[in-house]
Order: structure tokens, then C-alpha cells, then sequence
């Protein structure tokens, strides 16, 4: 199956507990679109708000009127990127006095009224509660949510179905991601519900694969440092020589983590001269 796959379905109701409207955003970064979730049996939570695209709300209308729900409770957030909250507005416009909240963390343009949360707090819903879990990386705002009444999590960027996730450069940290994945790991947790991709119904299996695959990443960048590779660039062309040449910015991005990483670890360092691209040697 693609990644982008356009034959995944628009809404769905994995459980009697829990609902997705697809956010309608296909793309490379977000796959067949960004997953947000109505959590409870009635007034439901809302989980993200997707990107803000014109078909978004009457496709979320629609399934609500299917539903047999007038409007979401609240809603909560995974973290600030744009695809995440960016139909903050769209619904607070179509539900009047719509509460907002997300953890409030080296936030800025952040939509206005949003609510702080906290590691550990507790969302409470019609049939169910929600745990907000700091769970940094991809984001340093990062928020999973744990759904005690299904031994799920709603893990946002965190673990993708389909996919890797990406640690952007200027706000992702791979060493706190490794521990973010950790602490899910340590968690009673059974099923994964991505912002992207479809429920991912092993928990477990998919957090050790996400573990495994890093480490083997680690693994690979220290072996081409090893071998006189200096530079991230002839590190990709080495290391994923089998990925198509577009993806290589992407994969990148993804070595420069795990160097910034390895560097605060004191295993490698970095050498910079002028414009030149950042050479690097294992310490």
C-alpha cells in the first residue's frame, strides 16, 4: 500500500469509543491525510483539528449528523504544527465558544484562548478519560493522549501507520524522541490510533519495530563515519541508496538527528568551516 494511498477511507469508527474524519491533506509529510479523532459516546472530544481545508468541516459535520452528535465537546491537541491545529478557526467559527487546549510550550502564532496542558493531566469525556503524556522529539510540545478504557494511545507524530516519523531540525530532538518511544513503550498500551495511517492494532510490536529501526539508523551513520564518510550527504547517498533520490532532503534530516543525538552523547563531533557542509568524526 502507498503511502499517500487515496482509497483510505474519509471517516471511520474504528470503536464505539472512538471516531476519524480524515483531514483531506494527502501529501508526502502526511500520507493519505492528517487523522483527527472524536473520542466519547456523546459530545465528543475532538483530537486535532487538521489542517484547516474547506472540505474538512462539512466532511466533520457529515459524520457527526451520522453520529447522532450536535457538536464536539472540546478540543485537544498533539502539538503546534500546522496540519495539526490548523482548523482551530474553522471550527470555533461553526461551534461558538469551542474550548481549545494543548501544552503551551515555546509556542508562538499559536491560535488565541488555548488552554494549557500539562504532563499527566486528565481529560475527562462521556465514557472516557484521557491522559496527556509529554512525550517530546518530534516536537518539543508534543502531547500523546492514553485512553485507559481501551489501553490505546492517540500518539500524534510520535508513531505513524505507514510510515517514520520525521525530527525536524529546529524544533525535534532524536535523543528525547528515543525516550519518548520508551515511555509509551513502558505504558499498558494495546492499540495506536496515528495521526496519519490507519489503527495500528499491535502496540507493542510497532513500538520495538519504531525502536529497533533507529538504532539499526545509529548504527548504519556510525559504520560511514568508520569508513571516512564525513559529511551527511555522502552519509544518504550510503546508508539509503535504496530510497528514490527525492526523498534524500527528507533522509537527511533524518541524519543530522541521530548525529545531533550521538554529538550530546560525545560519541561523535562536528567540524565547521565557513559555508561548507558540517564535517563529522567519531570521537
Amino acid at each position: 500500500m502507498s503511502w499517500i494511498d487515496s482509497a483510505f477511507p474519509r471517516t471511520a469508527t474504528p470503536t464505539s469509543l472512538v471516531g476519524r474524519v480524515l483531514g483531506l491533506n494527502p501529501g508526502m509529510m502526511t500520507g493519505p491525510g492528517t487523522n483527527t479523532y472524536l473520542i466519547g459516546r456523546r459530545e465528543p472530544i475532538l483530537l486535532d483539528t487538521g489542517a484547516g481545508v474547506p472540505d474538512y468541516l462539512p466532511l466533520f459535520e457529515r459524520y457527526m449528523a451520522e453520529r447522532g452528535w450536535s457538536q464536539p465537546s472540546r478540543v485537544v491537541l498533539t502539538h503546534r504544527h500546522r496540519d495539526h491545529l490548523g482548523g482551530v478557526e474553522q471550527l470555533r467559527t461553526r461551534y461558538r465558544g469551542l474550548r481549545v487546549a494543548k501544552m503551551i510550550y515555546r509556542d508562538a502564532g499559536l491560535p488565541e484562548q488555548v488552554e494549557n496542558l500539562r504532563d499527566g493531566d486528565t481529560i475527562e469525556g462521556d465514557g472516557v478519560t484521557l491522559v496527556a503524556l509529554h512525550t517530546p522529539g518530534h516536537a518539543s510540545d508534543h502531547l500523546c493522549y492514553y485512553l485507559p478504557q481501551e489501553k490505546a494511545v492517540f500518539t500524534g507524530d510520535v508513531v505513524l501507520g505507514g510510515s517514520t516519523t520525521v525530527i525536524p531540525a529546529e524544533d525535534g530532538d532524536l535523543l528525547d524522541y528515543m525516550s519518548s518511544l520508551k515511555r509509551l513503550q513502558s505504558l499498558d498500551v494495546r492499540r495506536i490510533y496515528p495521526a496519519h495511517g490507519p489503527v495500528i492494532e499491535d502496540a507493542q510490536a510497532k513500538l520495538t519495530e519504531y525502536i529497533e529501526h533507529r538504532l539499526l539508523r545509529e548504527r548504519q551513520i556510525l559504520e560511514a563515519l568508520g569508513d571516512g564518510l564525513r559529511t551527511i550527504p555522502t552519509m544518504v547517498e550510503r546508508i539509503y541508496k535504496d530510497v528514490p533520490v527525492t526523498l534524500h532532503p527528507v533522509a537527511a534530516q533524518s541524519v543530522a538527528s541521530h548525529l545531533k543525538k550521538l554529538a550530546r552523547e560525545g560519541r561523535v563531533r562536528e567540524h565547521t568551516q565557513g559555508s561548507a557542509p558540517s564535517r563529522w568524526e567519531l570521537v
